[in-house]
């Protein structure tokens, strides 16, 4: 499994996705308390959900075009 290059990508989106989650909050008028826990738990659970879908989806070698983790399976009818 790829976890090197899965954890820069949850490094990177983990902080985004609190900020966008909590700043929505934010704006819709919620204290600044609410609002960050908000994002902090949102956006974990939405990563962790994410997580192990992809890593359910690369040991049962299910291709996904947005994670590209595993190589383009061919099609066998081009051929004929």
């Amino acid at each position: 499994m790829p976890i090197k290059k899965w954890l820069l990508q949850y490094l990177i989106a983990w902080p985004s996705l609190v900020l966008i989650l909590g700043g929505v909050q934010y704006l819709k008028g919620r204290d600044i308390v609410y609002s960050t826990q908000f994002g902090l738990l949102w956006a974990t659970l939405s990563l962790a959900v994410f997580a192990i879908t992809r890593a359910y989806n690369f040991r049962k070698n299910v291709y996904c075009a947005v994670c590209n983790d595993l190589p383009q399976p061919s099609d066998s009818n081009s051929g004929s």
